[in-house]
């Protein structure tokens, strides 16, 4: 949506965001459902072992890509650090990609606002396990070249609205995370929410802002429902209830 939040403002180390869609492949399902649940718990623990952090979300009957969407966080402070999480993730990644393939990979780092000085209260702390949120949504973004030919003046005025707007919907938080050059976009924008249709809103209202012309691209979009391995791997096993 926007470029109004960033997470740790005043501090200069960056963090690495990561953003993987997972399909569960034909094999997969295949498997005994004891076997699916001892393969689920396998992978997602060497994943963990890749990142500093990892949250798990399903997207099953969300969207018709993926059934799973990783989240990790790693260390960006020495520019050999992404280096050594990518090696050691895909070597995770080929152990299990009979099983488990990757739909959509977005990634980006951290990096100080230029329209938010101050640290907001609504920024997603990915390091904070005791406060993640039940709902996940996550896009690529990109703004359009016009955006950029603007004075600093002139974007910053346009910014306002939409900081404005999100300052009314105090219970959703953000990251967003910087991809110039990176990737096809130039930012991941990360939102935090208990509540999917007051998010659904949130979007609504800025839809109709000035700086939304200067939008050139903000799709595809991943919807997520935070759930632990333990309850996943029942999950795929067949466990209900």
């Amino acid at each position: 949506m926007n470029e109004t939040t960033n997470m740790n403002d005043d501090e200069e180390t960056p963090i690495l965001g990561h953003f993987v869609t997972y399909r569960c492949t034909d094999a997969f399902w295949a498997l005994e459902p004891k076997s699916r649940s001892v393969a689920a718990r396998a992978w997602f623990e060497l994943l963990q072992d890749s990142a500093d952090r990892a949250h798990l979300y399903v997207t099953q009957g969300i969207e018709t890509s993926s059934e799973v969407l990783v989240w990790s966080t790693a260390d960006a402070s020495d520019p050999a650090k992404p280096g050594t999480f990518f090696k050691q993730r895909a070597a995770s990644e080929n152990l299990y990609r009979a099983y488990f393939q990757p739909s959509d990979v977005l990634w980006g780092m951290t990096r100080p606002s230029q329209y938010s000085r101050a640290k907001s209260a609504q920024e997603i702390d990915p390091y904070d396990d005791n406060d993640r949120q039940p709902y996940l949504v996550m896009y690529p973004f990109t703004k359009t070249a016009d955006w950029y030919l603007f004075g600093r003046e002139t974007r910053q005025g346009m910014m306002n609205e939409h900081i404005r707007i999100g300052k009314q919907y105090r219970e959703i938080k953000q990251l967003l995370l910087y991809s110039f050059g990176l990737q096809d976009q130039e930012f991941v924008v990360t939102y935090e929410t208990d509540d999917l249709e007051m998010f659904s809103k949130l979007v609504y209202d800025l839809r109709d802002t000035e700086a939304r012309r200067y939008t050139k691209g903000d799709t595809p979009l991943h919807t997520g429902v935070l759930t632990d391995i333990g309850t996943w791997a029942d999950i795929v096993s067949g466990v209900t209830g």
